[in-house]
C-alpha cells in the first residue's frame, strides 16, 4: 500500500464516524507496530478533539507521534516527533485543534480530514519512508 493510499484510508476511517482523528492515524499505520489496529484504536481513543475534547494539540498529530514512538523504540523519538510537529504546523497552519478548526472566511483553517491525511503523509516522510511504498518489515512495538 502506498503512503498516499494509507493516508486516504485514514481519511475514510475518520469520515466513517467510527474513528476519531488520532484513531484513524494510528489504525492506518498499525502495521508499523507490533500492536493490533484494535489495540491502537483503544490507546488513542482519548486523544480526539485536541486531547479529551479540550481542543489542544491535534489528535491526528498525536497519533503520528504515538506511532513514531513505537517505530523508533525511544531512540530519537523526541527529534522525530518534533520534526513531525514542525512539518504539520507548516502544512496545516497550526498544531492546536481549536486553531485548526477555527472558521475563517466560512471554512476551517485545516479540516479534520486534511489534518489526518497530512499526519500520515508527514509520518512517512519524516521517517524516510518512500511515498510509493511503506515497507512491511518486522514491526516494532512496546517492550
Amino acid at each position: 500500500m502506498t503512503l498516499q493510499e494509507r493516508a486516504e484510508k485514514a481519511v475514510e476511517m475518520k469520515m466513517s464516524g467510527q474513528y476519531n482523528c488520532a484513531q484513524a492515524v494510528t489504525a492506518a499505520l498499525a502495521d508499523q507496530t507490533a500492536l493490533t489496529e484494535e489495540q491502537l484504536k483503544q490507546i488513542s481513543a482519548g486523544f480526539c478533539a485536541g486531547m479529551g475534547n479540550l481542543e489542544a494539540t491535534c489528535g491526528a498529530l498525536i497519533g503520528a507521534g504515538m506511532i513514531a514512538g513505537l517505530k523508533t523504540e525511544g531512540k530519537g523519538t523526541l527529534k522525530v516527533t518534533r520534526q513531525i510537529q514542525e512539518e504539520f504546523g507548516k502544512r496545516c497552519g497550526a498544531i492546536k485543534c481549536r486553531d485548526l478548526k477555527a472558521v475563517r472566511d466560512g471554512k476551517p483553517l485545516c479540516p479534520c480530514e486534511d489534518c489526518v491525511r497530512n499526519a500520515v503523509m508527514i509520518y512517512g516522510e519524516v521517517l524516510g519512508i518512500q511515498s510509493s511504498l511503506i515497507p512491511t518489515g518486522k514491526p516494532v512495538g512496546l517492550r
